[in-house]
C-alpha cells in the first residue's frame, strides 16, 4: 500500500479555446515514509499537485489516493507546510503547535506531553510563550514544521517550505528537516524550486516538464546517500562530495532540456550520470 498514490491524473482550466492543459497523465506512488521532491520550471503544475494530495484541488481526470483511499477532501491524516508560516500570530508558539491537537478533543494532558516533545526537538526550548512577531523566520518555520509533525500525519506535504528564507537560514533548516526526517520519519511530498535542496533532502527526485506539465524523469537519491552516508556528514561536505556534484548536474540538466522544450534527452542523462554514481 502506498501513502500517496497519483493515477492517470490530468488538469484542465477553462472550456474550448480557452482551455489549457495544466497536467497531464501523472502516475507517481509515493511508499510510506518516502520523501519525494518535485523539481520543475514555473508552470509545471507542481503546487497542483501538492493541493491535490492535500485535498484542496481536485483533478480533471484520474484519482489521488492515500493508503489507498480516494481523496475528497483535507483531512488530519496530510498535514502541510507552506512558504509562508502561516501561523496564527495572536497565539503563542506553544498555542500554535498545541492548535490541531485542540481542534481533535485530544485531553489536556496529552497536548503537553506532545508539544512538549516537539518543542525540544526542533529546538524550540525557551521560546514557548513567544508570539511569531518575536521570532525570526527560520524560528517561526520550526514552529510550523512542529505543529505539523504534532498531530501525527501519515502524509507531511510541503510546499517551498525554505523559500522565504534567507541562504544561511535555509541551509540550517535543510538540516533540521534532515535530522527530523531521520528521528521521526514521515511520508514527504517536498516542492522545490532549488536542485541543491532536493539532491539533498530527497530518496527520490521527481523533474517535471510543463506544457502540458508531465513527469519527465525521476531519479533515485536514496542509494547514493546511503551509499555514501550522506546523513552522517555536515550539509557542506555532503556538497563537496563527486556523488553530489554529479547528481545535482544530471537534474540541473533535466531541468535545462525542459526550459528549451526537449522532452526526450533527460532519460537518457538520467541512466548515464545518475547510473554511473549508483
Amino acid at each position: 500500500m502506498n501513502d500517496i498514490s497519483f493515477q492517470a491524473i490530468s488538469k484542465i482550466y477553462g472550456k474550448n479555446e480557452r482551455q489549457f492543459v495544466a497536467l497531464q497523465g501523472i502516475d507517481l506512488a509515493i511508499a510510506p515514509k518516502e520523501f519525494v521532491a518535485i523539481v520543475g520550471p514555473s508552470g509545471c503544475g507542481k503546487t497542483t499537485l501538492l493541493r491535490m494530495a492535500a485535498g484542496l484541488d481536485f483533478p480533471t481526470d484520474g484519482e489521488v489516493l492515500v493508503k489507498d483511499k480516494k481523496i475528497s477532501g483535507p483531512g488530519p491524516d496530510r498535514a502541510v507546510v507552506f512558504q509562508q508560516f502561516a501561523l496564527m500570530p495572536w497565539k503563542t508558539v506553544y498555542d500554535n503547535i498545541a492548535f490541531g491537537l485542540k481542534c481533535s478533543g485530544a485531553p489536556t494532558k496529552k497536548i503537553k506531553e506532545i508539544v512538549g516533545h516537539y518543542i525540544n526537538l526542533m529546538g524550540l526550548k525557551g521560546h514557548e510563550n513567544k508570539y511569531p512577531h518575536q521570532l525570526s523566520g527560520g524560528m517561526q518555520q520550526r514552529v510550523a514544521i512542529a505543529r505539523s509533525y504534532a498531530i501525527d500525519p501519515a502524509v507531511l506535504l510541503m510546499d517551498e517550505p525554505f523559500g522565504a528564507l534567507d541562504a544561511q537560514t535555509r541551509t540550517v533548516m535543510q538540516e533540521e528537516l534532515v535530522r527530523l526526517s531521520r528521528v521521526n520519519p514521515r511520508t514527504v511530498l517536498f516542492i522545490t524550486h532549488s536542485v541543491e535542496e532536493a539532491v539533498y533532502l530527497a530518496d527520490r527526485i521527481v523533474v517535471m516538464a510543463r506544457n502540458p506539465g508531465r513527469i519527465a524523469s525521476i531519479i533515485d537519491v536514496k542509494s547514493i546517500r546511503q551509499t555514501e552516508k550522506w546523513d552522517e556528514l555536515p550539509i557542506e561536505d555532503v556538497m563537496d562530495l563527486e556523488s553530489f556534484v554529479h547528481t545535482r548536474t544530471a537534474v540541473w540538466k533535466l531541468l535545462k532540456d525542459q526550459k528549451h522544450g526537449n522532452s526526450d534527452k533527460p532519460k537518457v542523462l538520467k541512466l548515464e550520470i545518475i547510473g554511473e554514481n549508483v
